[in-house]
């Protein structure tokens, strides 16, 4: 569909204030002043004709649109040549997440405190000179504070208001592509984005539509919701959706923009990120999420994560499918670390419906995996409509396996090691269902399907497992309480109205 043509009368375009366009020239003092002019005169967009703008920090003001047409690049000065805004000081919330979440001045394209700001048009946002303190063929990296004018993210917003960022393309974004906190009323839509650190933070935003998105983030998350201490208080991460997206980290950086879809980097694929995740950082808390109709392709799986003393409820996720997932195709963990002013008490999860997944390829050493901890159950999940086909492969002593219980660890699925299932590992669980669900192997399996450990009012219907080599058991409950196992291929029904301490179906 095409643009809408722009009013002359509130149309800025950057080169009249002086910009080139040429990749070479130093365009964003030119690009400020267009800002600053519209902003004057109440208003406007800002525009971007082909070409490509070399540029440190872009100040957004309110009521300013830009457009980036088709062919023009902002594109990332070096730190060397151009120096990017200090960041903001930040002494209240800077001590409870990482650098990258606590400033948002050392950025390409920033924005404080502003109300009705749009960034839109076929354009690329190119983070060239950004520094994402990653390594790009290991993962590896630390977090420390940039040097003093470098820059770190490629578009960061705090605490705005009705926020529009639709139809352009990120390559290389920094630490963040978009690092959007505290802010509300926002649609993020028609956006490709392609870089090796995370795609997306919304971090203790409200009312966010995220929508018809593709990203490709190998190194860190693709789509990722936060309720970080990074504004210096608690605030809620709530009331999003996040719909018709494909996520990925299975291509090299720049690969899904340019349509190669290549990887010619060393093997990762253990490394592989590319989810969408809630968490890790989780002061506030999590509501009224939904997630639907998005493909998750060769990455890590779903992963749900109160770990700060975040209380996440009232979770949707449904119609999805997801090939070649390197870890739990599921991951939902109730932890401790607890990082944050004051200690803050050990959060909750509860009402999360999942619905409608389809799932192959899923790695062996991992299953779908629910885990709260001693005292604290995860409750009331429901998993419905769920078709999983796994890689196999696992060896039979690998049942007996009880994995540690790390209640302050950082919460990735490869924390618990091998899983002693290989379909479903649920411990610390109370009032969770499971109804209409197959999982299957490819390559032989030893391990029993389903394993239960500190479980309460567990429910399955309807449900297809295939047995394990050599007679493995489908069930193993460890410490269970009020357990129904019917129309389960395979086994006749059985009904647990006491508690178990040790029992094998």
């Amino acid at each position: 569909m095409a643009a809408p043509p722009i009013p002359t009368s509130s149309l800025f375009d950057v080169k009249r204030f002086g910009a080139k366009g040429d990749g070479r020239t130093l365009d964003s003092p030119a690009v400020n002043a267009a800002i600053a002019a519209a902003a004057a005169a109440g208003g406007g967009t800002v525009y971007f004709p082909p070409g490509r703008y070399l540029s440190a920090s872009i100040r957004l003001k309110s009521n300013i649109t830009l457009y980036l047409e088709a062919g023009a690049v902002i594109e990332a000065v070096d730190a060397s040549v151009a120096r990017y805004d200090l960041p903001e000081p930040n002494e209240a919330g800077g001590n409870y997440q990482d650098y990258g979440h606590s400033h948002w001045q050392n950025s390409l394209i920033w924005g404080i405190g502003l109300d009705h700001v749009a960034i839109v048009g076929g354009g690329l946002i190119h983070g060239k000179g950004l520094n994402s303190g990653h390594d790009k063929y290991t993962g590896n990296y630390t977090d420390k504070p940039d040097q003093p004018g470098e820059g770190d993210k490629a578009i960061a917003l705090r605490e705005c208001r009705n926020v529009t960022l639709r139809d352009f393309s990120i390559l290389h974004g920094g630490h963040f592509g978009i690092l959007a906190t505290g802010c509300s009323n926002m649609l993020i839509d028609h956006l490709t984005i392609d870089t090796n650190r995370d795609g997306m933070d919304i971090d203790a935003c409200s009312n966010v539509r995220v929508t018809n998105c593709s990203l490709n983030t190998p190194w860190d998350d693709a789509i990722c919701l936060k309720a970080s201490y990074g504004l210096g208080r608690i605030q809620h991460c709530e009331n999003i959706t996040i719909s018709d997206c494909m996520v990925s980290g299975n291509f090299d950086e720049g690969s899904l923009l340019d349509g190669t879809f290549k990887r010619s980097t060393p093997d990762y694929r253990s490394g592989l990120y590319g989810r969408i995740k809630l968490g890790t950082e989780s002061n506030g808390d999590f509501k009224n999420i939904t997630i639907t109709n998005c493909i998750f392709d060769t990455c890590r799986g779903l992963a749900i994560e109160s770990v700060d003393g975040s209380h996440i409820e009232d979770v949707s996720i449904s119609n999805i499918t997801m090939r070649n997932v390197v870890n739990d195709p599921i991951f939902i963990r109730l932890g401790a670390r607890l990082r944050g002013p004051n200690k803050p008490a050990v959060g909750t999860i509860k009402r999360i419906n999942i619905s409608n997944i389809v799932v192959s390829g899923a790695y062996r050493n991992h299953a779908s995996t629910i885990a709260g901890l001693p005292g604290h159950p995860i409750e009331d999940i429901r998993i419905s409509n769920v078709q999983i086909e796994t890689q196999g492969g696992g060896d039979a002593a690998w049942s007996a396996l009880v994995p540690p219980e790390l209640p302050g660890g950082y919460p990735e699925p490869g924390m618990f090691g091998k899983a002693p299932a290989y379909a479903f590992y649920l411990r610390h669980v109370k009032a969770i269902e499971v109804h209409h669900v197959k999982v299957g192997y490819v390559q032989p399996e030893g391990r029993t399907a389903v394993v239960l450990d500190d479980v309460s009012d567990a429910s399955f219907h309807a449900v297809n497992l295939q047995r394990g080599q050599g007679g493995a058991a489908l069930f193993a409950l460890r410490d269970v309480s009020q357990f129904s196992a019917k129309d389960v291929r395979g086994m006749p029904d059985r009904e647990v109205t006491g508690h178990v301490n040790a029992l094998t179906l």
